[in-house]
């Protein structure tokens, strides 16, 4: 009689324990992923609520800290050339730790879930002679990393891993041509689909909301100065800001504050900060609003404001676009504007606050459109047969 196959043993390696968009993403994916077919350990760089979060929901986890000087660079600090990404890539006692802790586990497959783990990640799996598996999530082009970074990035992408995921098409339209490149969206859990919601029937006021971390690439001074043009016909409308500053951004934060001042509007724009519940936050909007000026490599929050039936504008660019592409019978599913037009923001917002029926339809068609394309049970198998592949390679 034949025994069970054991486990495919993965190592996931992320720089940070910060709670952006790939560590949730992760979350949801160890979450959905068969546990009698692999067994995972997340080994993160420093400490923070991804690590509770994953140790409540019975992932192992393991930190080899790294230096903040490194780990904390912002994404337009981290070029190749800086003098703080070079000691990491060159410092032996941490790259030691990181591939002493690896050949404890002896891995099947080490994944690397962000552009620092990635190239940290380099070294040791070469050492521990491991498959390779970079899963991107930022777009390699010049108006998201320093330009020699992108193109060396690119170089990289083709020649090291065994294989790489993105989280979209627009991701992987910024990469030159790999043959071993699979698209796995962020997925959705059963848990979080809500029902459509009437825009027409939400009790007044209407309320207008941007989700997300408070970053100058996120436009939330852009949504400042919409918000200021629909107030002046629409007085009855509440903007609200749910996030915070993370990745050094805490002066862009400042701006946004002394922006909504000087416009006078700070009874009628709210900043509420970080939120642990952003479905909960999502619930109460009329209309989510994505205002991203650079575009987006995939864009969470607006499959998470589709999902709870809530209508969403967003910039017309990157992974926000493909997310909101029309349907099959060629309806819109969200209103798209250009990237850092105000004055066309302004106009979508008041749009749909003119005509909640219409914004109700394209909000229903959304919700189903979600529910075929993002499951996190998708994800999870086109992640899996990554591993599988990978594994076999070794």
């Amino acid at each position: 009689m034949f025994g069970m196959a054991d486990p495919t043993r993965v190592v996931v390696l992320d720089h940070t324990a910060d709670l952006g968009g790939a560590e949730i993403a992760l979350a949801r994916l160890l979450d959905a992923l068969p546990p009698a077919e692999f067994a995972v350990t997340t080994i993160l760089f420093g400490d923070g609520p991804l690590v509770r979060l994953l140790r409540d929901a019975g992932h192992r986890v393991v930190i080899v800290p790294l230096d903040p000087a490194v780990r904390d660079l912002a994404r337009s600090e981290a070029g190749l050339g800086s003098s703080a990404l070079k000691a990491a890539l060159q410092s032996g006692p941490f790259l030691a730790r990181l591939a002493g802790r690896i050949a404890r586990i002896r891995p099947d497959v080490i994944h690397t879930t962000s552009l620092k783990a990635d190239l940290l990640g380099m070294n040791v799996a070469k050492l521990t002679r491991t498959p390779l598996v970079w899963h991107i999530h930022d777009r390699i082009s010049a108006d998201y990393l320093p330009s020699r970074t992108a193109r060396v990035f690119r170089a990289l992408a083709r020649r090291v891993p065994t294989e790489v995921i993105t989280n979209s098409y627009a991701t992987a339209s910024t990469l030159e041509p790999i043959p071993h490149l699979t698209v796995a969206y962020p997925g959705f859990t059963p848990e979080q689909l809500g029902i459509p919601i009437a825009i027409n029937v939400l009790p007044q006021p209407r309320i207008v909301g941007l989700v997300g971390r408070i970053s100058p690439t996120k436009g939330q001074l852009e949504f400042v100065r919409a918000a200021a043009a629909v107030l002046r016909n629409r007085p009855d409308v509440e903007f609200r800001i749910i996030g915070s500053a993370l990745f050094g951004h805490e002066e862009y934060e400042r701006q946004v504050r002394s922006e909504i001042s000087e416009l006078g509007l700070d009874d009628r724009i709210r900043l509420l900060g970080f939120t642990d519940d952003p479905l909960a936050a999502i619930d109460q909007l009329s209309l989510l609003v994505h205002a991203s000026t650079t575009p987006e490599p995939f864009g969470q929050v607006i499959v998470e404001a589709m999902i709870r039936g809530v209508p969403v504008i967003a910039t017309g660019s990157g992974g926000a676009q493909e997310i909101l592409d029309p349907d099959p019978e060629g309806e819109l599913l969200g209103l798209l504007v250009p990237p850092g037009d105000v004055d066309a923001l302004a106009q979508a917002i008041t749009t749909v606050l003119d005509h909640p029926e219409d914004a109700a339809e394209r909000a229903a068609r959304a919700w189903r459109s979600a529910q075929d394309r993002f499951p996190i049970s998708r994800t999870a198998e086109v992640v899996s047969e990554v591993w599988r592949r990978a594994a076999r390679a070794r």
